[in-house]
C-alpha cells in the first residue's frame, strides 16, 4: 500500500455520497429488523381486545418517537433508492452534493411533518 492510499480512502469518507452511502444502509437494515416487529403486531389484530390494549400502548410518547425514528428511517431508505436510481439513469453534474442534501432534508422533513401530527 502507497503512502497516498490512506489520505485518499480517509477522504472519500468525508464525501456526501459516502455518508449517503452509510445512510441508505443503515436505514435499511433498522427497517429490515423492524420487519418482524411489524408483523407481530398485525397478528395481534386479529384478537380486538389485544389490538385495544396494543393501541393504548402507542400512545406513550417514547413510542411515538420510535414511530418518528421509524418513519426517518423509511424516508432516508427511500431518497436514498430515488439517489441510486438517479446515478445509474441521469446525467450527473457538479450538483450531486445538493442532491444528496436535499434527500437527506427530504428525510428529515419527512419524520418531522410525522412527529408533529403524532402530538
Amino acid at each position: 500500500m502507497s503512502s497516498t492510499t490512506l489520505p485518499r480512502a480517509a477522504a472519500m469518507r468525508n464525501h456526501p455520497a459516502y455518508w449517503a452511502f452509510i445512510v441508505h444502509r443503515v436505514s435499511g437494515v433498522g427497517l429490515a429488523l423492524f420487519l418482524p416487529l411489524h408483523f407481530w403486531v398485525l397478528a395481534l389484530m386479529l384478537e380486538p381486545a389485544r389490538a385495544d390494549a396494543f393501541f393504548r400502548w402507542t400512545e406513550q410518547p417514547l413510542v411515538k418517537l420510535a414511530e418518528t425514528l421509524l418513519v426517518v428511517l423509511l424516508a432516508a431508505h427511500l431518497a436514498g433508492g430515488l439517489r441510486l436510481l438517479a446515478l445509474e439513469f441521469l446525467p450527473w453534474s457538479d450538483s450531486q452534493k445538493t442532491r444528496i442534501a436535499l434527500a437527506f432534508g427530504f428525510a428529515l422533513l419527512a419524520g418531522l411533518l410525522f412527529l408533529l401530527a403524532a402530538f
